[in-house]
């Protein structure tokens, strides 16, 4: 029998492949990582975490801002409505930023530490037998390990799924900057802002987008225009264009751009990968991401380890094939709990992608007047199957009529997502 150079190939470098490769290692594995570009090389995109988690995983020195003035605003918006309809509905939690440098840097340390292996080049083929698993490059390196680990991102190499749905997309338009005069109050986070005065009446009834914003500090604000989640997606220019609109409505002019966003395409319920396949993935490859919420960082955090450990048990035995090796990691990130609750998850942003703005408004009225611990664990993922049930069940009888009626028709794909929280198969 042949023996692997490795225990794991990582593919990637963003945040799922430095996180997976520095548990697996955690675990005194053979880790070897493989990616087009430095490992090093800096993220593009910011990372955010409510502070109970972050608490939690003990990893608040990774943050650069945290706020405790955390707010929405879902009120209708109008310019005639009245003043009490425009309050901001606070959140009572904190809400922070993660310094994506420091927080690179964590996983980096663990891995060099481990004298992990740092591979560059670009996974072509793979090819996989009963006791190694081979990754060919584009300039024909060969990279052998027991396990291949896709976490190369949200289009992955080599990962596959038995379902071909539309991807619904969550996409951004940001910049940070500094304003004639303050855009929102000092101190202070938005996490959703719904209100749309700033739109003519046709423009209300095309896709809702909300404004995501915080104050830096120093006189600098962050804002980001953002649609939810639709499948095809809203064009960047698009939201650009709102950006402006609800700028100009606040009179609020940009005196200096310190940075621009030019768009973050996130995709919300994509498909489970094939779970029979003799390979792992992690992170985006890996359908991770909160079809809700599009928070991922907090999950890699919690479940990589847990990931990692089942790893190393089932590679005490140096008989088990990668597919052995890959059903038993298959097993914990995606267990059928998890799957049930994935796809009540993927069946409410169904329903929101089907709402109009003021119907949307009013769901979120009724999401965020759930008790905390409720809406918080919806968007972190931490409720069990029977309290996520639980929530959406009080969400449901204390909405309007309006949104209540939504919620019950049936169209698309929802039937086949329920069953699927009914019958989780792959």
């Amino acid at each position: 029998m042949s023996k692997a150079s490795a225990d794991a190939l990582v593919l990637g470098a963003g945040p799922a492949a430095l996180s997976i490769a520095a548990a697996l290692s955690k675990e005194n594995l053979r880790v070897d990582v493989l990616a087009k570009n430095d490992p090093s090389e800096t993220w593009p995109y910011t990372y955010g975490i409510w502070g109970e988690e972050v608490d939690g995983l003990g990893l608040n020195h990774l943050l650069e801002h945290r706020w405790e003035n955390t707010v929405s605003f879902f009120g209708p918006g109008s310019k005639n409505a009245e003043a009490e309809e425009n309050q901001p509905t606070p959140h009572h939690r904190d809400y922070g930023l993660f310094d994506k440098k420091k927080l690179q840097l964590y996983w980096l340390d663990q891995c060099n530490s481990a004298k992990v292996t740092w591979h560059r080049g670009v996974a072509t083929d793979l090819d996989i037998n009963s006791s190694i698993s081979t990754v060919t490059t584009s300039e024909g390196k060969k990279i052998t390990a027991r396990l291949v680990i896709d976490a190369s991102g949200y289009e992955p190499v080599f990962l596959s799924s038995k379902q071909n749905e539309p991807i619904a997309v969550q996409t951004c338009y940001g910049i940070v900057g500094r304003f004639n005069k303050p855009p929102l109050e000092n101190g202070q986070f938005i996490l959703m802002d719904y209100r749309c005065d700033h739109l003519n009446n046709s423009e209300r009834k095309e896709p809702p987008t909300f404004l995501y914003a915080m104050d830096m500090g120093g006189g600098s604000f962050f804002l980001e225009e953002t649609s939810l989640g639709l499948a095809p997606p809203l064009e960047i220019d698009t939201l650009k264009a709102r950006l402006k609109k609800r700028l100009d409505n606040r009179g609020l002019k940009i005196v200096s751009l310190e940075h621009e966003e030019l768009g973050l395409f996130l995709p919300m319920n994509k498909p489970l990968p094939d779970l029979d396949q003799p390979l792992l993935g992690f992170g985006g490859a890996a359908a991770m991401v909160h079809p809700a919420s599009g928070y991922l960082v907090g999950s890699l955090l919690r479940r990589g380890p847990e990931l990692a450990k089942a790893i190393a048990q089932v590679m005490q035995d140096p008989n088990a094939s990668p597919a052995e090796i890959a059903q038993s990691g298959w097993k914990v990130l995606w267990p059928n709990e998890l799957r049930r609750k994935q796809a009540l998850y993927q069946f409410g942003l169904e329903k929101l992608m089907r709402f109009e703005e003021n119907q949307l408004r009013e769901f979120f009225t009724s999401f965020f007047g759930l008790p905390s611990e409720q809406w918080y664990g919806f968007l972190t993922n931490t409720l069990s199957l029977g309290e996520l049930v639980a929530a959406m069940w009080t969400m449901f009888t204390g909405a309007s009529w309006k949104v209540r009626w939504g919620l019950m028709g049936m169209q698309g794909r929802e039937l086949k997502l329920l069953w699927q929280f009914l019958r989780p198969g792959n």
